[in-house]
């Protein structure tokens, strides 16, 4: 197969990915180089999508047949999912989608988001099993956090987003796989090991920080999924107070491969 390296042409394959805002992304020019290593002709292309017209967009990128997938970003992941005609159990489970491809019927649905970021804590250092965690977010990046953390063990993961029945409803659920305690958490981080932030705070200059830094443990672990800055305000503070930290960037790094892995697999 020959491959336009560096470029493209009327062959080439299209992922979009769809997010509002959608200029912070990092994945275009990184997946696109992680497909093309992988012998594919594509490019991943920024779509900016209103909430309002997500239906209407994943629709006519159906219809168009050189849109292999699409990645999905904030706040479009629990949209993706609805959708969808088909989904892994991840994804039904979680009830967000991060990334789409052709199926036999339509849209066929992963999350990946919360295993990319505890491979990115685990590599900064972090140990999840037995830990205290606070996570501040409950939207479709959170909820797939929030999964990932059960599952690696946590010994407790608190739950605090600004919509409380966006957090009632995801700490409902994950009470009923009856694996750790889920409690309600707040912006105060005392006492425990591994706080993440799942919400785009840290995006703008003005924005607040998502939880008090100067009640952090001495040490707590602090993740991010804000990618830009590349070195978050929360994960500035954090280090700056002597603090293991891991960024939306080191979980960048992380997703890419799950995200390029699922849009090639084969269709079943």
């Amino acid at each position: 197969m020959s491959v336009a390296l560096n470029g493209y042409s009327g062959a080439t394959r299209i992922v979009y990915i769809a997010g509002d805002p959608i200029a912070q992304v990092k994945s275009p020019a990184g997946v696109t180089a992680l497909l093309q290593e992988r012998g594919q002709d594509a490019v991943c292309v920024p779509a900016h999508v209103k909430p309002a017209d997500l239906a209407e967009f994943l629709s006519l990128a159906w219809r168009m047949p050189n849109v292999s997938g699409v990645l999905i970003t904030v706040p479009h992941k629990f949209g993706a999912l609805a959708a969808s005609a088909t989904a892994t159990p991840r994804a039904r489970s979680i009830g967000a989608a991060n990334v789409l491809r052709r199926g036999a019927q339509g849209w066929h649905a992963d999350m990946c988001d919360g295993e990319a970021f505890v491979a990115a804590m685990r590599a900064g250092g972090a140990q999840l099993a037995g830990q205290r965690a606070l996570l501040v977010g409950a939207g479709g990046a959170g909820s797939a956090i929030a999964h990932a953390l059960v599952a690696g063990g946590v010994a407790e993961l608190a739950l605090h987003d600004a919509d409380d029945s966006r957090r009632e409803a995801l700490a409902a659920k994950l009470r009923r796989y009856g694996q750790v305690p889920v409690t309600t958490g707040s912006s105060d981080p005392a006492g425990f090991d591994l706080v993440c932030n799942a919400t785009p705070l840290g995006m703008r200059a003005q924005d607040p920080l998502p939880v008090q830094v100067d009640r952090l443990g001495e040490q707590a672990f602090a993740a991010d999924v804000v990618t830009l800055p590349a070195v978050p305000p929360f994960i500035a503070a954090a280090r700056a107070r002597g603090l293991r930290t891991s960024t939306g960037s080191d979980m960048f790094a992380q997703v890419r491969a799950l995200l390029v892995d699922f849009l090639l697999e084969p269709q079943s």
